[in-house]
C-alpha cells in the first residue's frame, strides 16, 4: 500500500475528494511537492469518475500529464510527473516559492488566463456552480443554518433565485477557468504570467467565474480587482457587464454556501449560534460573506 516516506512534510491544501494529501520533501538538493490522489472506490459517488463533474479525481493529473496549461497565458502550470497504480496516482513537481502576489496581479492574470486557446478535453469540468448548488441541495436542502442568522431572508431569497441566475451564467461567453484561484494557489510568477498549482476543477466556466472566486479571499476590494480582471481580458472577448453578472453571482453563491458549510460545523455545539460568529474556522467565511454584501444588493436590485 503507498505510503508517504518518512521525512516528508505535510502541507495545507490537501482537501479535494480524491486527495489523500500533499508533501514537501527533496530530490538531491531539489524542493519537491507530491500529491497523492485515491482511485474511487465502487461505493464513491459516481461524480468521482465523471470526467466533466468538479469532482473528477484524476483530473489534476491529466492536466499535467497532457500539458494543457504549460503555455497557457495569464496563468500556467509546473511539468510534473505522474505515477499511476492500482490504488491512485501520485504527482510530483518542482516547489513554487512564494512570490506574495497581489490580489490585482492574480485577477489580472485570470482576465489573460480566460482568453487563452485550451485544449478542449474530456476531462475539462463543466457548470462547477451548478453542480456545487445541487450537492448543497441534496445534503441539506439548501442553506438551513444561515436561516438561523440575520441573513436568513437574504439567503432564503437567494436560493430560491438559484437557477435563474445559473441561467444567467449559462448565457454569458464561456472561457477557460482554473476554478480555484485562491492566492496561495498562484504562488509563484514569471513576467506577466502567474503560476498555478492545484488544477483539480480547471474548466470551462463564464466569464468572471474565477474573479468571483478570488474576490472571496484577495484582501483587495471588490472594483480594482474587477478593473484589474478586465484590463487582462482580450477585446471582445466579453462585455464589462458580463464580467460583473459572472463575477457577482459566482462570489456571492460560493461565499453563502462557503459560510453555511462553516457555520454547520460548530452550530450543533454548547451556546448560541451567534456566539460562534467568531470562530477561526467560521470567521474567515463570514468575513467574506459581509464583503460582497454589495454584490448580493445588485443581483436582488436594491
Amino acid at each position: 500500500m503507498w505510503q508517504p516516506e518518512d521525512g516528508w512534510h505535510p502541507l495545507p491544501g490537501g482537501t479535494g475528494p480524491s486527495t489523500i494529501g500533499v508533501w514537501r520533501a527533496a530530490s538531491g538538493d531539489r524542493a519537491i511537492v507530491v500529491k497523492r490522489l485515491a482511485r474511487p472506490d465502487p461505493g464513491d459517488p459516481a461524480e468521482f469518475s465523471d470526467p466533466r463533474h468538479a469532482a473528477y479525481w484524476r483530473r489534476e493529473a491529466d492536466v499535467l500529464e497532457t500539458g494543457i496549461v504549460a503555455r497557457t497565458r495569464g496563468l500556467r502550470g509546473l511539468a510534473a510527473a505522474v505515477e499511476e497504480d492500482a490504488a491512485g496516482m501520485t504527482i510530483t513537481r518542482e516547489w513554487v516559492e512564494d512570490a506574495a502576489q497581489s490580489g490585482l496581479f492574480v485577477a489580472h492574470a485570470l482576465g489573460r488566463f480566460a482568453g487563452s486557446d485550451l485544449a478542449r478535453t474530456a476531462f475539462l469540468a463543466h457548470d462547477v456552480l451548478r453542480q456545487r448548488l445541487a450537492r448543497t441541495d441534496r445534503l441539506a436542502g439548501g442553506w438551513p443554518t444561515l436561516a438561523r442568522t440575520t441573513v436568513a431572508d437574504v439567503a432564503e431569497h437567494l436560493w430560491r433565485l438559484r437557477s435563474t441566475m445559473l441561467d444567467l451564467l449559462d448565457g454569458l461567453p464561456q472561457v477557460p477557468q482554473h476554478g480555484d484561484p485562491s492566492l496561495s494557489n498562484v504562488p509563484g510568477r514569471d513576467g506577466d504570467d502567474g503560476i498555478a498549482i492545484d488544477w483539480a476543477t480547471v474548466g470551462i466556466g463564464p466569464v468572471g467565474g474565477d474573479l468571483g472566486f478570488l474576490s472571496l479571499t484577495a484582501r483587495e476590494e471588490f472594483e480594482p480587482l474587477l478593473d484589474s480582471y478586465l484590463i487582462g481580458l482580450p477585446e471582445g472577448l466579453a462585455a464589462r457587464d458580463d464580467v460583473l453578472l459572472g463575477a457577482r453571482i459566482t462570489g456571492v453563491y460560493t461565499a453563502m454556501s462557503r459560510a453555511e458549510w462553516a457555520l454547520a460545523r460548530v452550530a450543533g455545539g454548547e451556546g448560541a449560534l451567534a456566539g460562534k460568529y467568531r470562530h477561526p474556522a467560521v470567521a474567515p467565511h463570514l468575513l467574506a460573506l459581509q464583503r460582497q454584501f454589495a454584490n448580493i444588493e445588485a443581483l436582488l436590485g436594491w
